[in-house]
């Protein structure tokens, strides 16, 4: 694997004032450092730089640059050396920079460029980039603010973009200050760092806006596996190595791509989805689009033919490079076939004629002296005569000869013949050289025009690749075509990995999740497969906005805009921090970018430290993440933190279901039912399959379930927590009622739904006020409110929480069709009418209201 950072020991100054910062990050690190909050790394397999994803690493230099303030502009340019390609985006980031770093990692530079100025005093970006160099595999180059200019930017931009290109990407580029000035520092990098320049408007400019793209930050990345296996990096057992069955090195760049930044534009991906139905129902369109496009695994070849083709028509093949002057200034001069051009080949012909006459001349003079003379030529004097001094006669230098120089034993020196002879030749190599750089000229511009082009039937090829590789996926398992919706319902929904690679059945699960259903805490054993199943529910949302088809039976989404994953990992060693110090970063993190439009995934939270302080923690975590309001799934193994936050509104319990069978067999379901673990002892089950004493494991049992008795005794009796289940209970009905009115139900199929809804609440409500009344008459006097009673109904009322009934609309639909349960049950929306929030009278409308 290339080096992170430094190519050589120290600085490395060059022409352009750039040097390689040597590597900071390398080493323990004092414990008193304070680190900063950007994601820690995540172990993973190191791959080598030839290879990203299974895909040929391309030469790709980018350059970054920012502003300062609170939410800081970062501009990008990302110029690839392969492709004649450049990137700009100008984006406005977080103070932890996770939208530059997601960039970063889309694109995979090569080397990356800073102002110089942000080595002393080190900027939070500059930091931040630093300490991912590992991840991001790049070297990190420090250039000279100088060549940072916007006005050389715009420049680069007018001569080098596209002649039809260059008024679009100007208008995209206005007031994008930072993106332009790193266009500037990056080109100049590139001239004179690397050697290499770009003909005038050979090069494919365009400005990338930052919104339309989900952000995934490069932890999430590695944690859910979308590009490359924890374990071994070769491995096809990912997102991107189950999806990529391309034909073409560019489709299978386009699907990396989209697997980074999936999309978040429904009109785009309701087109893809459209384009996958057809080929995956149309067998003879499928079998001959990939029979097409395997003729474009070498697609460089393949579209530059006729291009070369033509060229060929034009310039002579024997053309090479030459050092010597004159094989030079002849190959210049002969570069263009003949018969292409006629006054070309009138000039060519007087050209050698006058040479031919230079070698005439020169063997008459050296017959009529008798003295051996060679001819000579440089790009100065031209043709010259060179004479050895031995061969001269005693009389010396004839007259004839002048300007003679005497080099060792040697002479060089002129004629006034040979002088007007010279002449000549330079007037007609001149017209020959002005002639065939006009026809070469030509030639470029013509080829020029097959640029733009090109590049567009590049990306369509990659695009209808892609898509055939997803069509290879979908027809050979059971997938469904995903529906846009504010509620999140799958319908036996599976693992693509998982199905895939392992040889056991997979067992499928279905998801539900509103707004009042936003935080699922899911419990269970050790092996029972909760992390399957939150990451099973991350990955089908990536697929959903990459555009293809998810493993499930009925599939209905709502876009996201952010994606996080926090999952149990190991100490960092490389980072020099313990298991408990990366959690906390990471969710440190997550809860500085999370909102509304977000997913997350959070996994065995707390784990790192004791028990007591882990739980306190990941209860506080919790907390927060409930107010964001994002769609979140957290597993965990503590049962408490269920029965805490189980009263409020937007949470849910969730479990996956163990089968106890005697004594000493616990088998795995991996099937997720409602509300929390009902075996709170499964540690004690699952001790009993292994050889320990019955008489110790008898005793634990008891003390455990006497302690269990204390606890949900004392829960129920408080009056606190019995106003909290009275008014979550109302708040379901509210959210049933919306479902019902948003539903697709005939008449009779509703009346008979409403009907159980209605009898379902009297005795919920009826059950809760007799033990509110027991309450009452245990204690006179009214629990203290902890400060979790209020919250917030979905349109602003103010209630608490409670657990979600276990009537859904699903469990009383005659379904005709495959998923047709979660089509009923949509999320509540603005427009029904006033809520209810008072259980009594909510109480006598279920008693009085028939149907």
């Amino acid at each position: 694997m290339r080096a992170s950072v430094n190519r050589s020991p120290g600085r490395r100054p060059s022409s352009t004032g750039t040097y390689t910062y040597p590597s900071t990050t390398s080493g323990s690190r004092d414990p008193t450092t304070v680190h900063s909050t950007v994601r820690p790394r995540t172990a993973r397999p190191r791959t080598g730089r030839s290879t990203i994803g299974g895909i040929d690493a391309q030469q790709i230099i980018c350059a970054v640059s920012e502003s300062r303030g609170v939410s800081p502009a970062v501009g990008l340019a990302f110029v690839n050396l392969d492709t004649c390609e450049a990137v700009l985006c100008q984006l406005s980031d977080t103070q932890t920079y996770v939208r530059t770093l997601q960039k970063l990692y889309v694109f995979a530079p090569y080397d990356i460029l800073m102002v110089s100025s942000a080595e002393n005093p080190k900027s939070a970006l500059f930091s931040i980039i630093e300490e991912n160099l590992e991840d991001l595999d790049a070297t990190l180059t420090l250039l000279d603010r100088k060549y940072w200019a916007e006005s050389a930017g715009l420049e680069y931009i007018q001569q080098l973009s596209f002649a039809e290109d260059v008024a679009a990407v100007k208008a995209a580029i206005a007031g994008n200050y930072f993106a332009v000035c790193c266009v500037a520092a990056t080109l100049k990098y590139i001239e004179h760092s690397l050697g290499k320049t770009f003909a005038y408007h050979s090069l494919r400019i365009k400005f990338e806006p930052s919104e339309g793209a989900m952000m995934i930050d490069i932890s999430t990345i590695h944690a859910l596996e979308l590009i490359q296996n924890l374990e071994d990096a070769r491995s096809k057992k990912c997102l991107f190595g189950m999806l990529n069955q391309t034909s073409t090195p560019m489709g299978a760049r386009l699907l990396r791509s989209n697997l980074l930044q999936p999309l978040t534009n429904q009109d785009t991906l309701e087109l893809r989805f459209d384009a996958l139905d057809e080929l995956s129902t149309k067998e003879d369109m499928f079998f001959g689009v990939k029979q097409a496009t395997k003729a474009f695994f070498d697609i460089d070849k393949f579209l530059s033919s006729p291009i070369l083709a033509r060229v060929n028509t034009v310039l002579n093949d024997d053309v090479r490079y030459s050092k010597s002057p004159l094989d030079l200034r002849n190959n210049r001069t002969y570069a263009v076939k003949a018969g292409v051009n006629g006054l070309l080949d009138v000039s060519r012909t007087t050209y050698k004629e006058n040479t031919d006459d230079v070698h005439t001349y020169v063997s008459e003079l050296s017959e009529e002296h008798r003295i051996p003379i060679e001819v000579k030529f440089d790009n100065v004097r031209h043709f010259y005569l060179r004479l050895k001094y031995a061969d001269l006669p005693a009389t010396g230098l004839p007259a004839v000869f002048s300007n003679a120089v005497k080099k060792k034993d040697k002479i060089e020196c002129l004629t006034i013949a040979l002088a007007k002879m010279n002449a000549k030749i330079i007037d007609s190599h001149n017209e020959c050289l002005l002639l065939s750089d006009e026809l070469i000229h030509e030639l470029l511009i013509e080829a020029r025009g097959f640029a733009s082009p090109l590049f567009k039937i590049s990306e369509g090829i990659a695009m209808l690749d892609m898509i055939s590789a997803f069509a290879s996926l979908v027809t050979t398992k059971e997938y469904c075509r995903p529906k846009f919706d504010a509620t999140l319902g799958i319908k036996n929904g599976r693992h693509p990995m998982k199905e895939r690679f392992q040889k056991a059945q997979y067992i499928p699960n279905d998801v539900y999740a509103t707004q009042q259903t936003r935080f699922q805490i899911i419990t269970g054993c050790n092996m029972s497969g909760k992390s399957t199943y939150i990451r099973s529910i991350a990955l089908m949302i990536v697929m959903a906005q990459i555009g293809c088809f998810v493993p499930a039976q009925y599939a209905a989404i709502p876009i996201r805009h952010q994606l996080f994953a926090r999952v149990s990992m190991d100490d960092s060693i490389e980072a020099n921090v313990s298991t408990f110090a990366a959690e906390m970063r990471e969710t440190a993190f997550i809860l500085k970018n999370i909102d509304s439009r977000s997913i997350a995934i959070i996994d065995e939270l707390g784990r790192g430290t004791s028990t007591r302080d882990g739980l306190a923690i990941a209860i506080a975590i919790a907390e927060a993440l409930v107010g964001s309001r994002a769609l979140i799934w957290f597993a965990t193994h503590f049962t408490e933190l269920a029965a805490v936050l189980s009263e409020r509104n937007g949470v849910i319990n969730l479990h996956l279901a163990v089968d106890l069978a005697g004594h000493n067999r616990m088998q795995m379901l991996y099937k997720v039912a409602s509300g929390a673990a009902s075996e709170q002892h499964y540690g004690i089950a699952l001790a009993r399959t292994m050889p320990l004493p019955h008489a110790l494991l008898d005793r634990a049992e008891i003390v455990a379930e006497d302690l269990r008795n204390r606890e949900t005794q004392r829960k129920q009796t408080s009056r606190t927590v019995i106003t909290q289940r009275k008014r979550r209970l109302v708040l379901d009905l509210r959210e049933h009622l919306v479902q019902a009115q948003r539903g697709t139900m005939g008449e009779t199929a509703l009346i008979g739904w409403l009907k159980e809804l209605q009898k379902e609440f009297v005795v919920r409500m009826s059950v809760l006020n007799d033990e509110e009344k027991a309450a009452a008459q245990c204690s006179p006097f009214q629990d203290i409110d902890d400060g979790r009673t209020s919250q917030t109904y979905d349109n602003g009322t103010a209630t608490p929480s409670g657990q979600v009934s276990g009537l859904s609309c699903n469990e009383h639909t005659d379904t005709e069709q495959t998923g047709e349960c979660i089509r009923e049950c949509r999320s509540p929306s603005e427009g029904f009418g006033s809520s209810v929030s008072d259980a009594d009278s909510a109480l006598t409308w279920t008693n009085t209201t028939t149907f």
